[in-house]
């Protein structure tokens, strides 16, 4: 695996520590925070909270993709991302994602000041997603999905979970080298929660490792999910933290680089005691 990526102006060494992307949805109707920063003000709030609490990258998303979502016009994706991004961007100098599955908007995104697209498709529902990626010239999440966020959840009929999603991100990174996506600049996530189903993604954690021989960094995306809820018999996802907690806490024995949580304090309390206990000499 290429051993570091400089993202933005920062630069990140994989395998020496985890690093935590902070979640930003700028939406109405995510699963767990829908509403809460979807204007300008709340979301730089929010923004300079998960900075303090320790985040390495914040991750802003207009479109919620959580099971049934409905979808957005591209006008409307820009109009709910690019106000906040600009002011975030004016104060803040960690690198910024956008999530997004749409060429457009990555492009306006990363002309508005984002340093990097993470794309839940891998660069499947857009066509011009992995050529405009690669003439921008910055790093992309490329995510294993099946169906969308609508059909997703009738779609978890896998002989052997883990087999599917390694010859997906095979797949798709070839196709992004091919395209002209720089080797070091592709990370990979195996999607929890996303058309996979409760024992799906307990098995994706457990054999998470094994992904490792697509020579990518990892991210992992567990934070507040329903297989979590499920175990703890809490349907109020943001009750989930402690659930969160041994999700990630497995997740970085398994070889996960990248956290994507909510929760960024007490996830970075977490990581900094799996990596001293994992990553130790």
């Amino acid at each position: 695996m290429c051993s570091k990526l400089v993202i933005g102006d920062r630069c990140f060494i994989w395998g020496q520590r985890t690093y935590l992307m902070g979640v930003l949805n700028v939406t109405p109707d995510s699963f767990s925070d829908g509403g809460k920063f979807n204007t300008t003000s709340a979301a730089l709030a929010q923004a300079r909270a998960m900075v303090a609490a320790g985040a390495d990258i914040l991750d802003i998303g207009g479109q919620s993709t959580r099971p049934g979502a409905e979808q957005i016009t591209i006008a409307e994706e820009l109009e709910r991302v690019l106000p906040i991004l600009a002011a975030i961007r004016s104060e803040i100098s960690v690198p910024i994602s956008v999530d997004t599955t749409r060429a457009l908007v990555a492009k306006a995104s990363i002309e508005a000041g984002s340093d990097m697209i993470n794309d839940i498709s891998g660069g499947t529902f857009d066509s011009q997603m992995l050529p405009t990626v690669a003439s921008l010239g910055v790093p992309i999440v490329l995510m294993h999905i099946r169906g969308t966020p609508q059909t997703m959840q009738q779609l978890t009929d896998y002989p052997d979970v883990m087999a599917e999603i390694s010859r997906f991100l095979t797949k798709q990174i070839a196709t992004a080298k091919t395209l002209g996506i720089e080797e070091n600049k592709i990370i990979i996530d195996p999607g929890i929660g996303f058309a996979k189903n409760h024992e799906q993604n307990l098995e994706i954690l457990r054999r998470l490792h094994s992904l490792k021989t697509l020579n990518s960094p990892i991210l992992v995306g567990a934070s507040r999910k329903s297989f979590i809820g499920r175990i703890l018999n809490q349907p109020d996802p943001k009750a989930r933290v402690w659930g969160t907690a041994a999700a990630c806490c497995a997740a970085i024995f398994h070889g996960a680089d990248i956290l994507r949580v909510h929760d960024v304090q007490e996830m970075r309390d977490v990581s900094l005691v799996a990596d001293a206990l994992f990553r130790g000499q």
